[in-house]
């Protein structure tokens, strides 16, 4: 049976916001969807008597076997398309996200197949963020930047999905050349490696 796009949507998001520390409730992820919380609410309801999200005690979010199959499936092409958007069509990664984000329900397996072998079988999307089925990039205990210590310099590690959906904040990121493998000086010491997650 085919999920609809509402549903890949919703999957996607909950799955973005599980790669940081901060557990995944309701009102977050309206935030991060720019969606009413009732609708938000209403949408788990639903997802949850299919099976694809548990609510827990503490209203937290967390994706089902089924659920998060299916949102590492959606990851994936997102992620895919975002590569190929910025490595061979040569949109900015603000521009790369909006497209991708409208491609992505499109993307039969077949072509999410090829895309791949044409890119060479790339482990992070531009921004970083690793591509499920993918040999995963090593990483090295990232933190968010927010949290780095005057004194360091820093090694951008990615941008997570969560600021990606910031358009601002990305333009302001791609402008000043913040990229995955650049040195941000904050200090002499030797670098660290470290996520933005700002939002």
């Amino acid at each position: 049976m085919r999920t609809s796009p509402a549903v890949e949507d919703y999957l996607a998001a909950i799955y973005d916001l599980t790669s940081s520390a901060r557990p995944v409730i309701g009102a977050r992820l309206a935030k991060h969807m720019k969606l009413s919380p009732p609708a938000v609410t209403e949408a788990l309801s639903r997802m949850a008597r299919a099976a694809y999200v548990r609510m827990g005690p503490h209203k937290e979010v967390t994706l089902t076997k089924k659920g998060k199959a299916m949102a590492e499936v959606m990851a994936r092409r997102h992620r895919l398309l975002e590569r190929w958007l910025t490595d061979i069509l040569g949109l900015d990664w603000a521009e790369a996200h909006e497209e991708a984000h409208r491609l992505e329900h499109a993307l039969s397996p077949k072509v999410e197949d090829r895309l791949a072998a044409i890119l060479g079988m790339p482990s992070t999307c531009p921004h970083g963020n690793p591509i499920p089925g993918m040999a995963g990039p090593s990483s090295a205990h990232p933190f968010p930047l927010d949290q780095a210590q005057a004194g360091t310099t820093v090694v951008v590690e990615r941008i997570t999905e969560e600021a990606e959906a910031d358009r601002k904040l990305m333009e302001h990121l791609w402008q000043n050349g913040v990229r995955p493998g650049t040195d941000r000086s904050l200090g002499r010491h030797r670098p660290r490696r470290v996520a933005v997650d700002l939002p």
